[in-house]
Parts: structure tokens; C-alpha cells; sequence
């Protein structure tokens, strides 16, 4: 039976919410330079380009929210686990955080093609 050492659990999980935090003020930053984009640009392509970002900047929030809602319930299952189990959690906890692992490299991923989206939209437009 694999058992895997909470640290190596703990310092990931804090990786990922650290890094998902970053990416949250990142769209905060690309959601006020796209209403400074939209303000100065009314006609219909740039205004539909604009709905299109303002939608996926909210979309992004809401499954950064989600994941990070995830991973912290991962870590207080992990937290609950290693009090019977000298600091090793095995099993179904482990499948749990590699499904958070593909899932946090997905996001990233989404979140890196949006915000290169966006840069060649505002530059068209700026």
C-alpha cells in the first residue's frame, strides 16, 4: 500500500492557492483594463470582443472560486486523515488531490490563453 507524506501534500495544496489567488488579481487587473478597452471603443466588434472577455474573466473567477473551495476541503479531509496515520495519507485522498493537480494545471492553462486573448484584443483596440 503507497502512502504519501502529508508535507509533500501540504506544500503543494499551498502552492496551488497561492497561485490561484495570483491569477484571481490578475483578472481583476485584465477587468478593469478591459472597461478602460470597452470605454474608448463602442463600436460592435469591439463591444462583442468585450462581452466575450467580461464573461470568461467571470467564469474564471467562479471556478478559481470553486477549485480553491476544493482544495481546501481536500486539505481538511488530508488534516483529519493524519491524526490515525503518523503524518502519511494513502488511497482515495491521494486519487482526490492528483483529480486537484489536473484540474489546477487546466485552470492555469485557461487562465494563461485568456490573458493572451485579451493582450492581442486590447492592442488591437488601444
Amino acid at each position: 500500500m503507497s502512502m504519501t507524506s502529508i508535507k509533500h501534500l501540504n506544500n503543494e495544496h499551498n502552492d496551488w492557492l497561492r497561485a490561484l489567488s495570483f491569477y484571481k488579481d490578475e483578472l481583476d487587473i485584465l477587468k478593469e483594463r478591459l472597461t478602460e478597452v470597452a470605454g474608448k471603443n463602442t463600436g460592435d466588434e469591439a463591444s462583442q470582443q468585450a462581452d466575450h472577455f467580461e464573461n470568461q474573466i467571470k467564469i474564471q473567477v467562479t471556478n478559481i472560486d470553486t477549485l480553491r473551495h476544493d482544495i481546501n476541503t481536500n486539505l481538511a479531509r488530508v488534516a483529519e486523515e493524519v491524526k490515525d496515520t503518523a503524518g502519511h495519507v494513502e488511497g482515495e485522498l491521494i486519487a482526490e488531490h492528483d483529480a486537484l493537480r489536473d484540474r489546477f494545471i487546466s485552470e492555469e492553462k485557461t487562465i494563461n490563453e485568456l490573458r493572451h486573448e485579451f493582450n492581442r484584443y486590447a492592442a488591437k483596440w488601444m
